[in-house]
């Protein structure tokens, strides 16, 4: 990723809802033709948009964020810049709205057990965490682990997880791909001093290809002595129309060996 194409582009904000729309069509590589077709609407009306011609209605500018795949926070944006009201609210977690969403979280994260999960956020600072979580940071130093707890740095720096992560190479080269595209796909400039920061962490070169029999890229930790093998999946809240919950991932990890449920049964049984 090229940091200065991020930074050059957001010190020169553009402040006209067709600024907003020309940037964000050219972010996904899409023609004026293609956006006006997929929008069902006429390329020169588009056209004229985009250059302040003609002015779109709410409806329109709703309408060309979601073809365009535009995050709720930055739809906002462009509606403010259009002259309308936010039509996105973002809320606290605790916010009595959103009282189902955190108890189906807490579903989620509590029937995974045995097994590890977390919910974060979009700069993936963890909101919640099951209690199979925290034993495995064991070892990590409590200044690593005074809130906002960030997983990736977790991951990457050399005196957290980094130092017993068996492939390194592979883990956070995978992790790495994930934050570059979630960059590309938001503009985040937050998000892009994460993934500029995550890569001034040591890191080895990759030692070799993954073999043919392999099916997912795991996270190989040691921890008390063994290695301890898991297989991951990302879940999202499939139509959010909160900002917050639109951010909202969850994160669960599965053992992709025996020894390793075994290791995580043993380790449930233990916990109060």
């Amino acid at each position: 990723m090229n940091k200065h194409a991020f930074t050059d582009r957001d010190r020169a904000r553009p402040v006209h809802v067709g600024d907003h729309l020309r940037e964000w069509r050219q972010r996904r590589h899409l023609s004026q033709l293609d956006l006006a077709v997929d929008a069902e609407i006429s390329s020169r009306h588009l056209s004229f948009v985009e250059t302040g011609r003609a002015a779109p209605s709410r409806e329109m500018v709703l309408r060309l964020a979601e073809r365009l795949a535009v995050p709720l926070r930055e739809r906002n944006v462009l509606l403010v810049a259009a002259g309308f009201a936010p039509a996105f609210q973002q809320r606290a977690l605790d916010d009595p709205a959103l009282t189902s969403a955190r108890a189906a979280i807490d579903l989620v994260l509590k029937a995974h057990e045995p097994n590890p999960a977390l919910a974060y956020d979009r700069y993936w600072n963890l909101v919640s965490a099951n209690r199979m979580v925290m034993p495995l940071l064991k070892d990590v130093p409590p200044r690593l682990l005074h809130p906002p707890i960030n997983i990736l740095r977790l991951a990457f720096h050399p005196e957290a997880l980094a130092a017993r992560t068996v492939n390194l190479a592979e883990w956070c080269g995978h992790l790495l791909e994930r934050v570059h595209r979630q960059c590309e796909a938001t503009a985040d400039t937050d998000l892009i001093g994460l993934y500029e920061e995550l890569k001034s962490y040591p890191i080895p070169a990759r030692a070799m290809p993954l073999g043919a029999d392999s099916v997912a890229i795991p996270l190989k930790l040691r921890h008390d002595g063994q290695v301890l093998s898991f297989l991951s999946t990302t879940m999202v809240f499939g139509t959010p129309v909160d900002i917050t919950l639109s951010e909202l991932a969850l994160e669960t990890f599965f053992p992709a060996d025996e020894k390793t449920a075994e290791a995580l049964r043993a380790m449930a049984g233990s916990l109060p």
